[in-house]
């Protein structure tokens, strides 16, 4: 392996959360690629946010936002809203991208096949963004969308992973799926 003294991210493909927060009667979505289920009990997410975007400022004052997951159809969505600063646009109205308000202030977007309620908890400076961490009060997920064993039905759910530089790839029932038991039975001899 080539040493580099600069840092590449290649951490990708990965899942592209799009983090939703409302406050003083206002609505954003942000796509954000660096989130991360952080503790089952009791359970709580987090999500990277850049303090200069829009939503951080939002999800510090409201101390409440979700966390949404969309299907392969709506990466132009999900790309819109990492892009675009809903300081200068509403990104929804300007993509009609349909929402809902749940209980006690949480939107959620419609489209999503799966979604947390986070309260914030925790706000944690790591160089130049903030991992936020929300503790889970709420969870809705379209029940059609995952088997019995809670993994992906991916005969009706098309999940876009994000290859970087725009560009999403479609996970569904093509792609080869190994079920891993026995880890040394895959080792390489």
């Amino acid at each position: 392996m080539k040493r580099k003294d600069h840092v590449k991210m290649h951490s990708y493909p990965g899942m592209v959360a799009v983090v939703g927060v409302f406050h003083e009667g206002k609505v954003n979505f942000m796509a954000a690629g660096w989130h991360a289920y952080l503790s089952m009990s009791p359970p709580m997410y987090g999500v990277a946010i850049g303090r200069e975007r829009h939503t951080y400022d939002l999800v510090k004052q409201s101390k409440k936002f979700t966390i949404n997951f969309l299907p392969f159809d709506e990466a132009g969505f999900i790309q819109y809203s990492g892009t675009a600063s809903g300081a200068d646009v509403d990104k929804n109205q300007m993509y009609d991208q349909p929402w809902e308000m749940e209980r006690n202030g949480f939107p959620l977007l419609a489209h999503a096949y799966l979604a947390y309620e986070c309260q914030v908890h925790q706000i944690v400076p790591t160089g130049d963004h903030d991992w936020v961490i929300g503790d889970i009060v709420g969870c809705h997920y379209k029940e059609e969308k995952f088997l019995e064993n809670g993994l992906p039905n991916f005969e009706d759910l098309n999940i876009p992973l994000y290859l970087g530089r725009s560009s999403y790839m479609r996970l569904n029932e093509g792609v080869e799926v190994k079920e891993v038991n026995d880890p040394l039975s895959f080792k390489k001899s």
